[in-house]
């Protein structure tokens, strides 16, 4: 049963006679078996005559899934991936962690130990920016495939306003999530990260399909991305790894732990106000290692501020 399960879920269309042999059954032990999968919820469809076969097709729910050793292991660090890494939605992170318990609960012992023997020798930082919420990319890549306008409030280092576009796909470059896109009002193409789409999401009429910039649209905005001026930023963050990635309203590069209660933060930006709203919004406490001009910087907002008081 098992044997003919794993054949099955590979997506090909099977005869009788090779799905009896690659099973070493007789043909009626394998019509009793696909019944029988049938009755446990695997929608297995056949059909008769010379071209006759057998296939897995999707069905309504989800049945469990026959995986080998290594599939399994690499679901069980795909999902942990997720859940420990992911320093983006929340939301994500807690669905991936329970489908990772319901999982590792199902392994034989001997993959179980060989998971948590690697989870437990691994330590996982946050990625940046992490996952979109499934309801964002649901909403976006359904736009996609139906070609349809679509409007939302977009927010920059600098200002916020509505954007209309015609959305083509979704892209993930330098660990950011982007939305490729042609922009209605500029007349021309353009990207827009994920983290700053606000708001709900607005569908309108369909268009036609544009002669796109690049067939290979990850080159063509590597490119891009090259040609733009890139700021670093160095901080001691005064709190764990954990707490630093959890309490940033943004991770905007790479967190590597000094003690239990620093941190030194590398972030990449591209402007020095953005960054100095997502240390605000944070609430850390902090100090700059560099460079010189991001403390000037600082000490001319925070003189600003502290005017305002007055």
């Amino acid at each position: 049963m098992l044997r003919l399960l794993s054949l099955l879920q590979t997506g090909r269309h099977w005869s009788a006679n090779d799905l009896a042999q690659a099973t070493s059954s007789a043909p009626r032990t394998l019509r009793r078996d696909i019944e029988f999968l049938r009755e446990l919820g695997y929608p297995v469809e056949s059909t008769r005559g010379p071209g006759g076969h057998y296939r897995l097709v999707a069905g309504r729910a989800l049945p469990p899934l026959m995986l080998e050793d290594d599939e399994a292991v690499a679901t069980v660090l795909g999902l942990e991936l997720v859940a420990g890494g992911d320093a983006g939605d929340r939301a994500t992170a807690e669905v991936a962690r329970r489908a990772g318990d319901k999982l590792r609960r199902l392994l034989p012992t001997r993959l179980r130990r060989r998971t948590d023997d690697m989870l437990a020798a691994t330590e996982i930082a946050p990625t940046t920016p992490g996952i979109p919420a499934p309801a964002l990319l649901t909403s976006l890549t359904g736009a996609i495939s139906r070609q349809e306008i679509l409007s939302f409030t977009y927010g920059t280092a600098d200002s916020t306003a509505m954007r209309e576009v015609e959305p083509v796909r979704l892209l993930r470059l330098n660990q950011r999530w982007y939305l490729f896109a042609w922009d209605l009002h500029r007349r021309d193409w353009r990207t827009f990260r994920l983290d700053r789409i606000t708001g709900s999401l607005h569908t309108g009429g369909p268009f036609e399909a544009r002669q796109l910039p690049a067939e290979d649209l990850v080159s063509h905005m590597e490119k891009h991305f090259r040609g733009m001026p890139v700021l670093t930023v160095v901080l001691i963050i005064h709190a764990s790894t954990s707490v630093a990635a959890s309490t940033l309203y943004r991770l905007d590069g790479s967190l590597e732990p000094l003690t239990g209660d620093a941190c030194r933060y590398v972030a990449h930006v591209d402007s020095y106000q953005w960054l100095t709203l997502v240390l605000a919004l944070s609430d850390l406490e902090f100090t700059v290692e560099s460079p010189e001009a991001f403390r000037e910087h600082l000490h001319r907002s925070a003189s600003r501020l502290l005017r305002a008081t007055q």
